[in-house]
């Protein structure tokens, strides 16, 4: 009996899918090793995975390009009461520190079909913002709790990670503890 056409080589053609799953995965994702789980490639100290906000004015903004400064990437989406909250207070904080070289990336979860209410909450902020596009940050994983924020210091090295705060949310004292003193190094 001859064995059907798609049931020969089945195991080679799983093997070329997962591969080409993997391949794609890291293209789009950023270069988290196949098959490694996001929080394996975020350690505090170690270089912080590369981000890219495509921001609603049409900029393209990378965290590598960034060096020298202090990054804090927050995500955040309309449809969250306590980050609507925070934005406010990451904006203030934003506008007082960003000649010392602070900068904020604002990544919107929200889809596309809300970019009329994005754009509202973005119009009363001091720092760009763009939508995600995805609930997968590349190395950062998928954002399944919001707020969440992740600190870059200026040697582009993770200061703060966000999945492990116990209140990921900004307040003015986390701000100080965290932030300030990057911002004086």
């Amino acid at each position: 009996m001859t064995p059907h056409p798609l049931h020969e080589g089945s195991a080679t053609l799983v093997a070329r899918r997962e591969s080409l799953r993997r391949a794609l995965a890291w293209l789009l994702l950023g270069a988290v090793a196949p098959g490694a789980r996001a929080d394996e490639a975020l350690r505090v100290g170690a270089p912080a995975p590369p981000l890219v906000l495509h921001s609603l004015d049409g900029r393209s903004i990378a965290t590598r390009e960034l060096l020298g400064k202090v990054v804090i990437a927050t995500f955040w989406a309309t449809w969250c009461g306590p980050c609507r909250e925070e934005l406010p207070l990451l904006s203030a904080f934003h506008e007082r520190h960003r000649r010392q070289g602070l900068e904020v990336l604002g990544f919107s979860l929200d889809t596309p079909d809300a970019l009329p209410a994005v754009r509202e909450v973005a119009a009363g902020l001091g720092f760009p913002v763009g939508l995600l596009g995805s609930a997968y940050a590349g190395a950062y994983g998928r954002v399944w709790r919001i707020p969440v924020s992740f600190t870059i210091d200026r040697r582009g090295l993770l200061a703060d990670d966000g999945w492990n705060d116990a209140q990921p949310s900004w307040t003015t004292e986390r701000l100080r503890r965290i932030v300030l003193p990057l911002l004086r190094a």
